[in-house]
């Protein structure tokens, strides 16, 4: 539109995620979150735009948590191959 705002500025900054600014953003956080505790509070969510669509409202008794996820696939280990059960 002609007229926007902070959050469409945003929204549009993660749309280019190739982007100089993201990326620099984007691997200046990644080693910051590693550095981190697997579960962290926050004062305040890391994407408002996308918080905000999502619900979040800044008032009391809204908490925000960053929580670190392992890579790789949804796979059960399973010993030797073997799955045992039905098919």
């Amino acid at each position: 539109g002609l007229i926007m705002g902070a959050y469409k500025y945003v929204e549009e900054l993660w749309r280019k995620k190739q982007s100089d600014v993201l990326r620099f953003l984007l691997r200046v956080r990644c080693w910051e979150y590693r550095q981190l505790s697997s579960i962290c509070r926050l004062t305040r969510p890391s994407r408002p735009d996308k918080a905000r669509r999502l619900g979040y409202k800044a008032k009391q008794g809204v908490v925000v948590y960053r929580t670190r996820v392992r890579r790789g696939g949804r796979k059960k280990p399973v010993p030797k191959g073997i799955v045992y059960g039905k098919p």
